[in-house]
């Protein structure tokens, strides 16, 4: 991170903290995992600061050396902006990147060999009480898993579907649709964004990425919005369902996972399903996603002058299921299986893996203690177990 950055950021930090300091009469309903929040005298904008971090110990077996590779990092390290500016229709929200994972960047030549820090940057207009419309850089509204905030993931880490298939962010327009018949509530969510990821700073190199989804909560919403909640912190008192299905349709897409990995020599079009269904009931949760990937006009793998494979895109399709029970001492022990299918002209490798974790959360997700046990099976490849154990801290 360059010093310039840095001295911007340590200015904002202090400014925050003194004000807060200085000025405690302008704090409200300041407590452990909520933030500092502020409101203008004249309501005319409100600001909630919040920071978290997350240390991490990675280790696992090579099979071909049988020695234990491990490492500790920090794996994220974020600083959060909200509220509301003019009026409290009009809200935003500003998400930083600070660890070396959030920062880095494999694409520099079009980040204008910047760090990549920003994550979110969006503002959220309510047109109506039931209808939004977003612009900025945010999530686009794809799998479930990846939506969830990576603070509140019921393991270390998300799964093998998210980290081939995912939509990631990027920047463009939204429309968020809510609305209720009964207890059945119903969202429908579209966007339009320049399908090349986040903090792009050069001309649009393909064409543009449309994304729509649609959920149903046939037994009502889930109590804090759990329903994007890994784990059943709120215990839900009644059943709880939420159905869902996301379709994205990327023209021209220059990288090979869409809106991640590399610029590739050439574009193709990127067709991509998600089925996903979150349940909820005393403790109880369970989540299972399906994702789908194609290239229907097209070949997915770029080959060199002798025949090889020079370039592909990520296809394929993949399945995770999951599920854990949260014991009333707030540890829990949970499971997940995940296949990945990629399509055979790329030459990747299937790959099926299985987790057990298990978490102790000290205040819900805003402090917890994860750990996880993953045994990895790759065609062609011997049998290899991975180790994490994860501390989450947020304020």
């Amino acid at each position: 991170m360059n010093h310039n950055l840095k001295g911007v950021l340590l200015a904002l930090l202090f400014s925050l903290f003194y004000t807060s300091s200085t000025q405690a009469q302008t704090v409200n309903d300041t407590k452990f995992g909520k933030g500092l929040q502020f409101v203008a005298a004249d309501s005319s904008f409100s600001l909630k600061f919040g920071t978290r971090f997350q240390l991490l110990y990675q280790g696992g077996n090579t099979p071909t050396t049988g020695n234990w590779d491990d490492r500790f990092l920090i794996r994220r390290a974020r600083l959060k902006f909200d509220g509301f500016a003019f009026s409290p229709r009009l809200e935003y929200k500003i998400e930083l990147g600070l660890s070396n994972s959030d920062i880095g960047s494999d694409v520099p030549d079009l980040t204008n060999n910047a760090d990549n820090i920003i994550l979110d940057a969006v503002a959220k207009w309510h047109l109506t009480p039931n209808l939004q419309l977003w612009v900025g850089q945010t999530k686009l509204p794809g799998n479930r898993e990846r939506v969830v905030s990576s603070q509140k993931l019921q393991f270390v880490d998300r799964s093998l579907l998210n980290s081939r298939f995912n939509l990631d962010r990027d920047a463009g327009l939204q429309l968020h649709h809510e609305h209720q018949l009964g207890q059945v509530v119903f969202r429908e969510i579209g966007s339009i964004s320049m399908g090349e990821g986040r903090d792009i700073t050069v001309n649009n190199t393909g064409g543009y990425d449309y994304t729509g989804r649609f959920e149903i909560l046939p037994f009502g919403a889930f109590e804090g919005s759990g329903d994007y909640v890994g784990s059943d912190i709120e215990r839900e008192q009644t059943p709880k369902l939420s159905l869902a299905t996301s379709f994205d349709y990327n023209s021209n897409a220059a990288r090979e996972q869409a809106q991640l990995g590399d610029f590739l020599s050439d574009t193709r079009d990127l067709r991509t399903w998600f089925v996903d269904a979150m349940f909820k009931y005393r403790g109880f949760s369970a989540m299972g996603e399906y994702a789908d990937r194609k290239a229907p006009d097209g070949p997915v793998v770029l080959r060199d002058e002798l025949g090889g494979v020079a370039e592909t895109f990520v296809t394929g399709t993949a399945l995770n299921l999951q599920a854990g029970y949260l014991l009333p001492s707030n540890w829990e022990v949970a499971g997940r299986f995940t296949d990945f299918n990629p399509t055979a002209e790329t030459g990747m490798r299937q790959q099926d893996q299985y987790t057990v974790g298990v978490s102790k959360y000290i205040v819900g997700h805003s402090l917890k203690v994860q750990s996880d046990v993953t045994l990895i099976q790759e065609a062609g490849r011997e049998d290899r177990t991975q180790f994490r154990l994860q501390m989450e801290l947020a304020l």
